[in-house]
């Protein structure tokens, strides 16, 4: 299977074609366009004469382009999941997840299209403004730039498609390396929903090469990414005064208080720290449990572990895979080998077969251990005892990164000074900080980024607000 470029609503041939390897079986899948800095520019400038459609088309038509996209992948949806399970090693149960997930998305973009609105102004509320009338509106940027994972290879895409159409702009995307034909999947579906040429564009090839020339044009007015901490930081030099949006990294943590149900709260955390091995933003990571209740958890946890398939992602009963890369299999079992040198205790996994990192949890981790203040971005999870609540908190804190957190308790008051003193950019009380639907406000602080996705929040990022003022005198 050959794919080129998508440039200006057409198949654009390049010079070189790399090789995709499905991660799990390391079957060939597809030959994949190799572009350079000359179609950057070309996809740039198609969806610079795309910009005046996308603006004057009304907000009933970019909502109906937007339904029509989710119809048609409801259609066909059988064959997107298995295209995610092949290119991004994801079992096929969380494939269909992701994109019964990414249909709502879009159907979410599609209702949000026709209430971007602003508001009136009293402006006689300070001296000299009497006999005036002032109101905003929200205009769409232009141009938007879109750098996305492998891990949510649809969903993460529609999280930069859905609000930039919503609001009336043209995109230029460069998906991840390993996961480029959802992204092409998808633009088939919005050339077959009505999408006018240039709107949407998908470029392949090099990813530093490609990122940098996007986000260096200044034709681009706005970036979203999704990604690693470092390379966000390095976007946001390289951007200057351009608008962005980034979605980086976390090492998301959870408080299990002593009055917790052990038992439904060790599956939630089994499901929360390896669905998709692990390879989830807001995976959990950290288990910060109340001593009272730590063996019997500790014990609960790997029950419920033990319990997980692990195999072939086109195997509908596997929970877990192949790493998307080699390099990642190597890399955390590395980490693991430094944190059993520091002390901590494999209770569970901490080997691999082939590709696949076994479901691995760790007891009584230091907190210096990588696997413990990095993001480990794998099927690897840590289990610390504290003496309180406040400890946790304290330990939840002790992190370059603050995505989500989540803290199970029955105790009101406990719930509640957690939500306030928890330093993250979202809360889940009673629940793994791996929950997310796709319409709340999605994004965090310190080192998990800059804004927030969730389309209504990122069309505010998406576009400008104008105000009018009118001398009515």
């Amino acid at each position: 299977m050959k794919k080129p470029l998508w440039i200006g609503g057409r198949h654009v041939e390049t010079a070189s074609y790399t090789t995709l390897y499905a991660p799990y079986s390391k079957e060939a899948i597809a030959q994949i366009a190799d572009g350079g800095a000359a179609e950057v520019s070309l996809a740039i400038e198609a969806a610079g004469l795309a910009r005046p459609v996308m603006r004057e088309l009304p907000s009933h038509r970019r909502s109906a382009i937007l339904g029509k996209a989710a119809q048609l992948l409801s259609e066909r949806r059988e064959e997107a999941a298995r295209l995610i399970a092949l290119e991004a090693a994801k079992p096929l149960k969380a494939a269909y997840a992701e994109v019964d997930r990414t249909i709502q998305t879009y159907q979410f973009a599609a209702e949000e299209a026709k209430r971007i609105h602003g508001e009136t102004l009293a402006l006689d509320a300070a001296p000299g403004g009497e006999g005036r009338f002032g109101y905003t509106v929200r205009e769409p940027i232009g141009v938007i730039g879109a750098i996305t994972p492998f891990n949510f290879p649809m969903n993460l895409v529609a999280h930069k498609l859905g609000p930039a159409f919503a609001a009336g702009n043209a995109v230029v995307l460069k998906p991840a390396p390993q996961t480029p034909l959802s992204a092409f999947f998808i633009a088939d579906l919005f050339a077959e929903a009505g999408l006018p040429d240039g709107a949407l564009n998908v470029l392949t090839g090099d990813g530093k090469l490609l990122g940098e020339s996007i986000v260096r044009d200044p034709r681009v007015g706005a970036i979203t990414f999704t990604g690693s901490a470092g390379v966000g930081a390095s976007i946001r030099a390289m951007a200057g005064l351009k608008r962005v949006t980034l979605e980086l990294g976390s090492n998301a943590a959870v408080i299990i208080d002593a009055n917790a149900d052990l038992d439904a709260v060790s599956a939630r955390c089994a499901v929360g720290a390896f669905s998709n091995q692990g390879q989830v933003c807001i995976s959990l990571q950290r288990i910060y449990v109340m001593e009272k209740v730590y063996d019997v958890f500790v014990e609960r946890l790997v029950a419920a572990v033990g319990k997980l398939k692990v195999g072939d992602p086109l195997d509908p009963d596997t929970d877990v895979s192949a790493l998307v890369a080699e390099r990642e299999a190597t890399r955390v079992l590395d980490w693991i080998a430094e944190a059993k040198a520091l002390g901590a205790e494999v209770a569970c996994g901490g080997t691999r077969e082939g590709g696949v990192v076994l479901p691995t949890v760790l007891l009584h981790v230091p907190s210096q251990a990588q696997v413990s203040c990095k993001e480990a971005f794998a099927p690897v999870v840590v289990v610390n005892k504290v003496a309180s609540i406040d400890e946790a908190i304290e330990q939840v804190n002790d992190s370059s990164f603050g995505l989500q957190a989540g803290i199970y308790t029955s105790d009101l008051k406990t719930a509640m000074d957690a939500a306030e003193k928890l330093h993250v950019g979202g809360v889940m009380i009673n629940d793994i900080p791996t929950f997310r639907v796709d319409q709340m406000p999605y994004g965090g602080v310190k080192e998990s980024g800059l804004g927030r996705e969730g389309i209504k929040y990122a069309i505010e990022d998406m576009t400008e607000l104008k105000l009018v003022v009118m001398n009515r005198s």
